[in-house]
C-alpha cells in the first residue's frame, strides 16, 4: 500500500501524532509537506514534472496560469509514485488540496485534530467544508464532541470514524511514584488551555501548603500573562515555568508528579481541544489528571475513577480536587493505577494506527 500524507507542517514538535502517521502505518509512506504553492515530498528536492522545451512554450503560448501547472505537478507525483490512498491531516488543509483532489480519482482520507472543526472563523472561512466533505471518502474524529461539531456542519454522518489518538508506548514504561506534592501542566499556553485558571486554582489550593510545587511547561501568547499572574500572586518561588521541555524531561517530571493539571476550557473563538496528547501521555505514566469536561478530555478520564474532572471555568472545584490529591498521596496513586490500566486497555498508538490500517484497507478493497 501506496501511502501520500499532506501535513500543512514538516516535523513540528508538537505534532508527535503526525510522525506516529508516518512511522507507524503499513505500507509505503511518501510524506508531502507545506501548503499553497509550497508543498514539498520529503526527500525530494522539488516536485516538478519534466516538460519538454515545445511542451513549455506551448503552455506559455496558452497562457497557462501557473497555478493550474503546479497543481498538474502535484498530481504527476502522485501518479508517479502510484499513490493508493491519501491521508490529509488538518480538515484546513484539506480544504486547501481541494484542486488536487478533484483531480485524482484514489480514496481520501481527512484527520481533524482540534481547532479545524470547531473555530467559528475556520469554519465559515472554509464555506463549512461542504467541498471536503463531499470529496472525503472517511473523515476521522478524535472525540465524541469533535464528531458532534462535525455533524453540526452537515459532514454526512456514514463517513466519520472515531478514532482517539494514543499516548508515545515510552510513556506506559513510566513508574509514577506521585510521592512529591508537585503538579505538572505542558502544552502551548493558549485561550483553550486557560493557564491562568491552573494558575489560580493552586493558589487557592495551597494557602496552607506553601511547599507545593506547579511546574508549567510550554511556550505560546499566554506565557507571559501567566508570569504576571504568578508574580501578582506572590507564587514565584511555588510556580516554574522551564519553557518548551523534550519528553524525557516530560516523562522524569511525571515520574514524580502528584498530578497532571490542565484547565481547559472553549474558547470565545470556538477553539477546543481535540483529545489533548499530554493527558493521555500522563494516564498513560499512571499520573492522575485533574482537568475539565471538555472535548476529549472525558473521552479518557473517568471522573472519580482515573482522575478527577469540574466543569469549565469551576476555578473553585478544581482547587478542591488539588488540594484533596495534595492530602491523600494514596488516592492520587489509585487514580493514577486506574488511569494505566486504562490507557492499554482502549488507548494506546497500536490500536490508533490498526484502525486508521483498517480504515486504508476497506477504502482500497
Amino acid at each position: 500500500m501506496n501511502i501520500a500524507i499532506f501535513s500543512p507542517n514538516k516535523n513540528p514538535y508538537s505534532e508527535t501524532f503526525i510522525q506516529a502517521h508516518k512511522n507507524g502505518l503499513k505500507g509505503k509512506v511518501y510524506y508531502y509537506y507545506g501548503k499553497d504553492f509550497h508543498i514539498q515530498l520529503e526527500g525530494e528536492d522539488k516536485i516538478k514534472r519534466e516538460l519538454s522545451l515545445l511542451k513549455k512554450i506551448k503552455n506559455k503560448a496558452l497562457g497557462v496560469k501557473n497555478s493550474s501547472v503546479y497543481w498538474a505537478d502535484l498530481t504527476h507525483s502522485i501518479n508517479k509514485n502510484k499513490i493508493d490512498i491519501i491521508l490529509i491531516e488538518y480538515g484546513t488543509h484539506a480544504y486547501r488540496l481541494m484542486p488536487l483532489l478533484k483531480g485524482v480519482d484514489i480514496p481520501v482520507v481527512v484527520h481533524f485534530h482540534g481547532y479545524d472543526a470547531t473555530v467559528k472563523s475556520v469554519i465559515e472561512r472554509v464555506d463549512n467544508y461542504k467541498d471536503v466533505f463531499l470529496r472525503a471518502n472517511t473523515v476521522i474524529a478524535v472525540s465524541n464532541k469533535m464528531k458532534e461539531m462535525l455533524l453540526k456542519i452537515d459532514c454526512p454522518k456514514e463517513k466519520i470514524v472515531l478514532n482517539t489518538y494514543g499516548p508515545r508506548e515510552e510513556f506506559l514504561s513510566v513508574k509514577a511514584t506521585c510521592h512529591k506534592k508537585q503538579f505538572i501542566a505542558i502544552g502551548r499556553f493558549t485561550d483553550k488551555k486557560a493557564p491562568y485558571y491552573t494558575i489560580l486554582a493552586f493558589a487557592q489550593a495551597t494557602k496552607k501548603c506553601t511547599e507545593a510545587r506547579l511546574i508549567m511547561a510550554g511556550n505560546g501568547e499566554l506565557l507571559n500573562a501567566s508570569k504576571n499572574l504568578v508574580r501578582h500572586l506572590g507564587l514565584e518561588s511555588q510556580v516554574i515555568f522551564p519553557g518548551v521541555i523534550d519528553s524525557n524531561t516530560y516523562k522524569n517530571y511525571l515520574k514524580e508528579s502528584r498530578a497532571f493539571v490542565q484547565h481547559s476550557i472553549t474558547a470565545d473563538s470556538g477553539d477546543m481541544e481535540g483529545t489533548p496528547l499530554a493527558v493521555l501521555e500522563a494516564s498513560a505514566a499512571g499520573v492522575p489528571v485533574i482537568s475539565t469536561f471538555h472535548a476529549g478530555i472525558p473521552d479518557v478520564i473517568l471522573h472519580e475513577k482515573t482522575g478527577l474532572l469540574c466543569e469549565e471555568h469551576d476555578v473553585t472545584k478544581m482547587a478542591s480536587y488539588m488540594e484533596q490529591l495534595l492530602q491523600d498521596e494514596s488516592k492520587a496513586i489509585q487514580y493514577g493505577k486506574a488511569s494505566q490500566k486504562r490507557i492499554k486497555e482502549k488507548f494506546t498508538l497500536k490500536r490508533h494506527l490498526d484502525s486508521l490500517d483498517k480504515v486504508f484497507e476497506k477504502l482500497i478493497s
